[in-house]
């Protein structure tokens, strides 16, 4: 659980990252949170101005379970949900289908698979309400997660990350969590770590009231007894500029911290840079550890050195944190 939004001054005394390792991203971190929250310093932030970014797959929460999250339950959706998989059309089918293949035969996923994904999804859980659909998410999230012993989905954090909001909420930061996974997805999931739910901002599918039909929005008054529904027409996935958009539309500043671990997160990470008025800092976590955690180390060194040459510094969940998902956890084969 986080350390909760209820802000209070630091405390001088807290030891707030109990589970890292002595690491040049933390000091970096450590260093530059301490200047821009000194009233004496050059380089000072506003509280109000204290924005930090954060992307959730593979940020602070597993992604290699052996893919996303929100992957893994389209599959299950279309293809194992007794209530869905025969009436699922027949692209949410194949865009399942094309999932399993990738995780279970290691088989390419399509160029731009990650927009065949979102329209999918917005196919698939189109009609629901909100609350069918977080009560959707969150029993998928209390299965067990696959690769893992002693976890469940919903319980996949990586818990020095949450030191991390910790210690920026208590040093008048305000945290968003900026993803390209379902808006409502992110919000069900966070929920377990006491994160606001309009902090969150992630890919979007068009709402509508029940009673609304072909009505148009603007025309239609809501009354007391309707209630929203998903509809199958995606708005848009939050990945790269579309990232940096969002933030623009719903935070109406410039984010001051960054926090990613992939491509998708690079524009958001340049537009934090970008920040004309405040000293910035943004962090790449790299998924380098193949003992506690499913990793290609070689891959994510190569990325590594990407990311140094981009201006960014880098967090090796190997060699910077003290645990990934906390005691009682074990990375296992795969099951299927």
């Amino acid at each position: 659980m986080l350390a909760g939004y209820a802000k209070e001054p630091p405390d001088a005394a807290k030891e707030y990252f109990t589970l890292w390792n002595s690491c040049d991203a933390l000091s970096v971190l450590k260093d530059y949170v301490e200047d821009v929250t000194d009233p004496s310093s050059k380089n000072f932030i506003r509280e109000e101005d204290r924005i930090a970014t954060f992307d959730m797959d593979g940020t602070f929460v597993g992604e290699l379970y052996p893919t996303y999250f929100e992957y893994n339950l389209l599959e299950y959706r279309a293809l194992d949900d007794p209530t869905y998989k025969d009436k699922a059309p027949d692209e949410v089918r194949e865009t399942a289908q094309e999932i399993r293949d990738f995780v279970r035969e290691g088989k390419k996923l399509p160029d731009h698979f990650d927009m065949k994904h979102a329209r999918a999804a917005a196919t698939a859980y189109a009609g629901m309400t909100l609350a069918e659909f977080d009560t959707y998410v969150k029993t998928y999230a209390a299965k067990p997660a696959n690769g893992f012993s002693g976890m469940t989905y919903g319980q996949s954090f990586y818990k020095p990350m949450l030191e991390v909001f910790d210690y920026l909420e208590a040093h008048g930061f305000t945290n968003y969590v900026v993803s390209g996974s379902d808006r409502f997805i992110c919000r069900s999931l966070t929920e377990a770590i006491g994160f606001p739910s309009n902090h969150v901002i992630g890919m979007d599918v068009r709402l509508e009231s029940s009673e609304q039909g072909t009505e148009a929005g603007v025309n239609h008054t809501f009354r007391k007894e309707e209630y929203l529904v998903r509809t199958d027409e995606l708005l848009i996935k939050n990945l790269k500029t579309n990232k940096v958009l969002q933030i623009t539309q719903e935070i109406g500043k410039i984010p001051v911290l960054s926090f990613g671990n992939s491509s998708g997160d690079a524009a958001m990470h340049n537009y934090c840079l970008s920040n004309p008025d405040y000293r910035t800092a943004v962090f790449m976590l790299i998924a380098d550890d193949d003992e506690r955690d499913h990793a290609n180390p070689e891959k994510a060194l190569s990325l590594g050195e990407q990311w140094k040459e981009a201006g960014y510094h880098v967090i090796s969940m190997r060699d910077d944190f003290k645990t990934i998902y906390g005691s009682g956890v074990r990375k296992v084969d795969f099951s299927f």
